[in-house]
Parts: C-alpha cells; structure tokens; sequence
C-alpha cells in the first residue's frame, strides 16, 4: 500500500472515530439510553467519578485482552494499534459530552428525535470506520475474535454480543441503583437503526471505498481474504 492511501486511511479514520463519539454522545443526550456497546461505561459512570469516556477505556481494555485469550499466537500485530485508537476514541466521547452539555430535551418528542439524529451520526460515523478499513475499534474487533476462534457468523455474533452487553448493563444498573440506568428502549432503537444507516450508506457511498482504496486493497480486506 503506498503511503499517501495508508494516511488517507488513517485520516479517515479519525474523523470517523470523532463523528463515532459524537454519535454515542448524541444518543446518550437524549436520555432514552445509549448504544449498546456504551450502555456498560455509561450505567458505570451515572454512579461513580469516572468519566463514560473512561470507563469507554477500561472496557476497551479488556476486551483487547479477552482477543489475546482467544486468539493468543494468532493476535495479528495491526491489533496492537487498538490501543492508541481506544484512547483516542475515548478521549472523543469526553470531547464530545462536553460539546453537547447544553443538549438537554425535555419532552418525549424531542428526546426521540435528538436519539434519532444521534443514530444516523453513529451510523455516518460506524460507516467511516469501516471504510477507512485499516483497524477496528475493540467491540468489533472481539466480535471477530470470537467469530474467528469458534467459526460463527459475525453478523449473529455481533448481534449476541450486543445483546448481551446490553443486558450486563441492566444487571448493574439494578444492582447499583435499583433501576434501569442506562438501559432503555433507546437502546433497543439504537441497535436496530445504527447498523441500518450504516449498511445504507456502504451501500450508496462505493466511490468513497474506490477513492481510499485507489485501486488497492486494504490490509484488513487482504487479512480476510
């Protein structure tokens, strides 16, 4: 791969890692609870001092080092840059709850339309990632660990794992706070939509795949192959 589409890929990324954070961020406004994948750090942070960007890290964190059990030898050495992305990634998601501090809807309506608007910017930003196509953030990539090491399909897994984050983050809530803390039907919503938005867009947005690939492919497409 030449330099400048391996730093167009990168470039790509970032700015697909912010408009990921701003998403999540964007979801969590509207206080019908968050993504999946945010609803543990976010039931976490609603009780104690750390940030939901931080504890966005820590999760980070060990789903890294549940890929290394899985996967041990066979732990491609691109994952290791899960590492600088986490913290970036997290350090967005801080970034931008700050930004959208004065994001406060009041009325049922306006909560589901700003979770609305925050599910199609997750799923812009999901679709970035992806296109940029040179490393994954740590859900996915141990959505595809799992998937690799027991021979399941990634779309069920993914669906499973979600699932079941989803719900650990129910348990905590009701055994910290008595309640469903970061878990509503946002969350069910936000399942279902980002992924969707995120498809439509693969599917309508093929000249940006062309342009960064620029008639090459990509290390995690050549690793899949």
């Amino acid at each position: 791969m030449k330099r400048t589409e391996l730093v167009r890929r990168y470039l790509f990324l970032l700015v697909g890692l912010f408009i990921n954070s701003f998403g999540v961020a964007f979801i969590t406004k509207a206080n019908l609870g968050t993504s999946p994948i945010s609803s543990i750090p976010y039931t976490l942070s609603l009780g104690f001092p750390p940030t939901i960007g931080a504890f966005t890290l820590y999760m980070s964190l060990v789903l890294i080092a549940l890929q290394l059990l899985l996967l041990r030898r066979n732990f491609p050495k691109r994952y290791w840059l899960q590492l600088p992305v986490s913290f970036l990634f997290s350090w967005f998601i801080d970034v931008s709850m700050a930004l959208l501090a004065p994001l406060n809807p009041q009325s049922y309506p306006l909560q589901l339309v700003s979770l609305l608007i925050g599910c199609l910017i997750l799923g812009i930003g999901i679709y970035t990632e992806m296109a940029a196509d040179v490393v994954m953030l740590p859900g996915e990539a141990f959505v595809r660990a799992v998937s690799v090491t027991f021979h399941t399909d990634f779309g069920y897994t993914k669906v499973a794992f979600d699932c079941t984050v989803a719900a650990l983050a129910a348990v905590i809530g009701l055994v910290l706070y008595g309640r469903l803390a970061g878990v509503r039907e946002g969350t069910a919503i936000a399942a279902v939509l980002v992924g969707t938005f995120a498809r439509f867009l693969k599917r309508r947005a093929a000249f940006v795949d062309r342009w960064l690939a620029g008639g090459a492919a990509s290390p995690i497409s050549e690793a899949n192959e």
